[in-house]
């Protein structure tokens, strides 16, 4: 008997199938073939074939969400990033599996849509957060989808090039691009001229008047 899992035997021999006989070809029967293990198995496992070869949407989703609801207004940013980078290792962790997926959901339509879908959800669930966090203020649902989409792109440009084997550190790409993200999203509270400060807000509940007096005791103290 073969010491590695059933679930994973199951994702190479799907992997191996898509690519000998093409993913229309290749049946849920073929799969547990070729993973000796029965069509139950299978099915214990994965809803369908190209569930087989996708990860596990539901886990790490969990994860984001349980990880961003550790957060507090002010380490929400952190959050946001650190919740990123799960997803990142998750695909880093697959290693070869995750760039013979990469090839395939490139040229299969079908596993292609699934994995825009993933995306989608991605997507919505840092929107969700994001919306939160920022509340009620003016114009708070646009830069939360703005903000949401930058952060999946942002993670998105990274893992393709780290699929296509383009960069050596992953990590230490995706902080970068976070870091990026989050500039784009900072915005001055007061214009700087010529010798003047720059007071970058990010995000604060507090009401304006008592924003606005935190923001003068700071250019008072460094004048």
């Amino acid at each position: 008997m073969s010491a590695i899992p059933a679930r994973e035997r199951l994702v190479d021999a799907a992997l191996e199938l898509f690519d000998e006989r093409g993913y229309e070809q290749t049946t849920v029967d073929d799969i547990a073939d070729r993973a000796g293990v029965g069509r139950t198995t299978l099915f214990r496992h994965y809803r369908s074939k190209e569930d087989v070869i996708f990860p596990d949407h539901e886990r790490m989703i969990a994860a984001i969400r349980d990880r961003l609801a550790t957060s507090t207004a002010g380490t929400a940013i952190v959050a946001v990033t650190e919740a990123v980078r799960l997803v990142l290792l998750r695909y880093l962790e697959e290693g070869d599996r995750a760039r013979r997926r990469y090839k395939l959901t490139s040229r299969v339509a079908a596993l292609r849509d699934r994995e825009i879908a993933s995306v989608a959800r991605y997507q919505r669930l840092f929107r969700e957060f994001i919306a939160d966090w920022m509340g009620p203020e003016p114009g708070a649902p646009l830069r939360a989808e703005l903000m949401a989409a930058a952060v999946v792109s942002a993670h998105n440009h990274v893992l393709r090039r780290w699929l296509r084997r383009d960069t050596a550190d992953p990590a230490a790409e995706l902080d970068a691009a976070m870091a990026e993200v989050i500039s784009l999203f900072t915005r001055p509270a007061v214009p700087a001229g010529d010798g003047g400060s720059t007071v970058v807000v990010l995000h604060d509940r507090r009401a304006p008047e008592l924003v606005a007096d935190a923001i003068r005791r700071a250019l008072q103290d460094g004048a």
